[in-house]
């Protein structure tokens, strides 16, 4: 069985010298991962008769977008599955829409000719 103890912290009016202790909120907790980041890892590996069948690396990180950027990560301004390729994009869109002047155009004639 596990017993949930509050996560406590020392007060910042100065109280944590004479041994006061206040729980800490769910929101100072966040933010204090957020600022100094957190990082699990972890490998799983399946073996069978000392036969390595299969091997999973888990890495995860949790921290602010300022704290990552200041560790040297920034995947997600270059992911083009997060950012999109605003070129193509804008080439799409205009293709797109001479395509309904065009389809619009012709039921203009065909409706003109009836």
């Amino acid at each position: 069985m596990v017993s949930e103890q509050p996560v406590t912290t020392t007060a910042q009016s100065g109280l944590g010298a004479s041994g006061n202790h206040q729980p800490a909120n769910l929101g100072d907790i966040l933010e204090r991962v957020l600022d100094k980041g957190l990082v699990i890892a972890g490998d799983i590996q399946v073996n069978l008769l000392d036969i390595e069948l299969l091997t999973i690396k888990l890495r995860l990180v949790i921290a602010s977008l300022e704290t990552a950027r200041e560790v040297g990560i920034n995947w997600w301004e270059s992911d083009p599955w997060l950012t999109g390729d605003t070129e193509q994009l804008r080439g799409d869109n205009r293709r797109l829409r001479e395509r309904i002047a065009e389809l619009e155009r012709r039921a203009i004639e065909d409706g003109e000719r009836e």
